[in-house]
Order: structure tokens, then C-alpha cells, then sequence
């Protein structure tokens, strides 16, 4: 028997409450919630690292790390395997303490976070690996990444449709992503390319001003590549975007500015285009001919 969350039966199944009923709130090309981002008439950043340093023993991970990212930059960090490129995330995230050095969210101080905290405040990330529940429907998916994030949980013997907020919010992130049309199929029967954007809506369930990707193309072939970038380039322009990819392609399609981490350090960042013309990146990780 596979465990699935179904709503009651009743008169009104057929007009599941969606975002087409009201204005909503909108993940993709439209206005978001506003956070504070305004200090004494300037902006802040979105997330600001400074001289950000990990060390493992007598092994430095990363070493003095400083970046900036603002509402609705598009960023990337590229580099080889080893490059310390998944433990800044670490970092970043709270997953792993720091050994020196700041993690900054919207102008807070987060260093000693735990990672709800950062979540709480406006922070989202996806994984290399899918963490999704393959026997349950789409719909079923967002629908606990949605109630998994507020203070009240699910009553066993009471109907998934009584939970109306968490039904609409569901409902209006998958119009958005255009996966409506699958809201009943297990996860198990869509493609890797659609389980990766899926867990980019998931990521999305928790309201947040910055997202960060780690390998979001991972695994998927040419063309799923492509329909990444599609759906990477639907997402809000305000929203903050941060990844690691392996795939150039997708890095100089989805990114404008790109830095390149090599041996834990920040070794240059740029624009696309000089990232490719970087002799210094051509040798460490692009090759040469």
C-alpha cells in the first residue's frame, strides 16, 4: 500500500481553491513580499560573506571566502571537484560551523545559526542529491514541504482539505511552475529533469528571498539541461540566486556574474564573458587547447 495524503470527498473537489482565484503570491516573473532590505536609503545585501575561512584539522577547506550578492542577482561558483565549492554551502547554510569569519542574511549576522533559523529568515537550498518522496503524488510533495515549515502540523484523522491556506499556497506554486497539469503523478514516474525543477519548488515553499542551487543540472542530459535554464529564467527577478554548477552551459546562461573557486580560494570573478576569456580559469578548470 503506498502512503498517499488524500482530501476529503466532497461537493466542491472540483474547484480546488487555486491562485487563479485571488492575486496570490507569485515565485516566478511577478511583485514578492517585501523584507527588509533598505538601510539608511541603501540597499543590503542579500547575503555578504566575509573573509569566510573552514578548516577540517589540518586540512583549510575554504580560505578567506568574501562575496556579495543582492536582491535578484544571479550568481554562480564554479570550480573543480575539491574546490570547497559544496562546504561554502555548508557554511553558508549552517550545516557546518565556521572557523573564521561572517555569514551575513540581510544584514544580520547568522554566523551561529543553526539552519532553521537562516531558513526562517529568508534562506532556501536544494541539494545535489533529490530528497524527494518518490511513492507519494506532486501535489503530495509540496504539500508536506509547505506544512513542514509552520509551527502546526498535520492531524492524522483530520481531512488534508481542511488545511485550505496550505492547499491554495500548493495549488499557486505549481500554476507557477507549470506542473499543475501533474499535480496526481507519483514522483517516481516524472523524469530526473522534472524531479530537479520539483525540488526547486520545494525550495520555494518556504517564502524565500535568496535560493541557492547546488548542481541543479546534475545528472541531466542535454536537452533537460535546456529546460532548466528555461525554468531557472521564470523565477522572480527579485529573487536572489546563488549555484554551483558543473555544467558551463547552464552557468553562463543562468548567471551574471561567476566566481571561481580554486583550492578553497577565490580565485576571480566576473562576468561570463571574462570568465571565459581568463586565461588563469582556462588552465585550473575550463582546459586548453
Amino acid at each position: 500500500m503506498t502512503g498517499t495524503i488524500r482530501p476529503a470527498s466532497s461537493a466542491n473537489d472540483e474547484q480546488k481553491p487555486g491562485p487563479t482565484t485571488g492575486p496570490g503570491h507569485s515565485y516566478f516573473q511577478d511583485a514578492r513580499v517585501s523584507t527588509d532590505t533598505q538601510i539608511n536609503g541603501n540597499q543590503t545585501p542579500a547575503l555578504e560573506l566575509k573573509a569566510l575561512c573552514k578548516s577540517f584539522g589540518g586540512l583549510q577547506a575554504t580560505r578567506q571566502v568574501t562575496l556579495r550578492i543582492m536582491p535578484g542577482d544571479r550568481k554562480a561558483i564554479i570550480g573543480p571537484n575539491g574546490a570547497g565549492k559544496t562546504t561554502l554551502f555548508n557554511l553558508i547554510t549552517g550545516i557546518y560551523p565556521v572557523t573564521s569569519g561572517q555569514v551575513l542574511l540581510f544584514g544580520q549576522d547568522v554566523t551561529s545559526w543553526p539552519s532553521h533559523r537562516r531558513t526562517a529568515l529568508g534562506m532556501a537550498r536544494t541539494f545535489q542529491v533529490t530528497s524527494l518522496f518518490p511513492g507519494l503524488t506532486v501535489l503530495d510533495n509540496v504539500l508536506l514541504a509547505i506544512k513542514g515549515l509552520r509551527p502546526s502540523k498535520f492531524v492524522m484523522w483530520r481531512y488534508l482539505s481542511s488545511y485550505k491556506d496550505v492547499y491554495e499556497k500548493a495549488y499557486h506554486l505549481l500554476e507557477q511552475a507549470n506542473f499543475l497539469d501533474r499535480k496526481d503523478t507519483a514522483v517516481r514516474n516524472l523524469s530526473h529533469g522534472e524531479q530537479r525543477q520539483l525540488e526547486i519548488v520545494l525550495g520555494l515553499a518556504s517564502d524565500p528571498k535568496i535560493l541557492l542551487l547546488d548542481e541543479p543540472a546534475a545528472g541531466l542530459s542535454s536537452g533537460e539541461s535546456t529546460e532548466m535554464v528555461e525554468f531557472l529564467a521564470k523565477l522572480d527577478p527579485k529573487l536572489a540566486i546563488l549555484l554551483i554548477e558543473h555544467d558551463m552551459d547552464v552557468v553562463f546562461d543562468v548567471a551574471d556574474e561567476i566566481s571561481v573557486l580554486h583550492f578553497g580560494e577565490i580565485l576571480e570573478s566576473g562576468t561570463p564573458e571574462k570568465i571565459k576569456q581568463s586565461r588563469r580559469v582556462q588552465e585550473i578548470y575550463l582546459g586548453t587547447d
